[in-house]
């Protein structure tokens, strides 16, 4: 496969904007991820396209190459993956994504939300805890490689009614 920039897949929107990611995303969703996790780790084209085809996923995607997956179930939601390519990180968008999703989330009737992030991930943790997420349990040998897995959970806040 010949070598794509993630941050260059999205070209139809500005570099600051996040768009509805949808199963036509999957390839740019697959290289995104793919810069950001082991090869035992990453999800491929097809993944992404389930993902998203699932009842209550959505995600966003951004053109400077970062994403985020998740799904709604009843009142609760749950982070799949958030990913930001290594050329962008330290610039605030995994917290637009999580934000996002967040709202997202908490406009489709959810009052929390879960997710697993590796036990040696401090970036992410700190991401994570930045946003009110706590540690509520641990996943043994979780990731492919072998690492454990923290799961946190958040609660939504309320959103306001407008007017």
């Amino acid at each position: 496969m010949s070598e794509v920039r993630p941050e260059a897949l999205v070209a139809a929107a500005p570099a600051e904007a996040l768009v509805p990611a949808v199963p036509a995303h999957g390839a740019a969703l697959a290289l995104i991820h793919a810069a950001c996790f082991p090869p035992e780790g990453r999800w491929g084209l097809d993944a992404m396209a389930l993902q998203l085809e699932l009842p209550g996923a959505f995600g966003w995607i951004a053109e400077a190459g970062g994403m985020v997956l998740a799904r709604t179930v009843a009142d609760e939601a749950e982070i799949l993956t958030l990913a930001v390519a290594p050329a962008m990180r330290r610039r605030g968008l995994a917290g637009r994504l999580l934000d996002r999703a967040m709202a997202t989330a908490r406009a489709r009737g959810a009052a929390i939300m879960l997710l697993e992030v590796g036990v040696a991930n401090a970036p992410a943790q700190a991401l994570y805890a930045g946003r009110g997420f706590l540690p509520v349990g641990r996943r043994r040998g979780y990731y492919a490689g072998g690492e454990d897995a923290l799961i946190l959970r958040a609660s939504l806040p309320e959103v306001p009614p407008c007017g």
